[in-house]
């Protein structure tokens, strides 16, 4: 199992568009993937999960990924919170 921190760095916080790059770019990779934000806990590969995880700018998440390919599964997700999801 790999564990990274995550920080929110677009202001916009996740929303709609983040979370569903989240979930893509999850969904691409076998492994079980989870963010955690406080004691709560959510799916990585659900839209849905991501979007009600409420993290706005500057947030800390922990990322969890366990399986096959765990490693590329977690690089990819931090790319995606370093890139600032591309919208800055």
């Amino acid at each position: 199992m790999i564990e990274k921190i995550l920080t929110v760095r677009n202001r916009a916080g996740i929303h709609a568009r983040p979370a569903a790059l989240i979930a893509q770019t999850a969904n691409k990779f076998s492994s079980e993937i989870s963010l955690e934000k406080d004691n709560s806990t959510v799916n990585a590969k659900s839209i849905m999960g991501v979007i009600t995880m409420a993290a706005g700018y500057n947030t800390t998440l922990t990322l969890k990924a366990d399986g096959t390919d765990e490693r590329e599964a977690s690089d990819a997700i931090f790319n995606l919170f370093e890139s600032k999801f591309e919208e800055e």
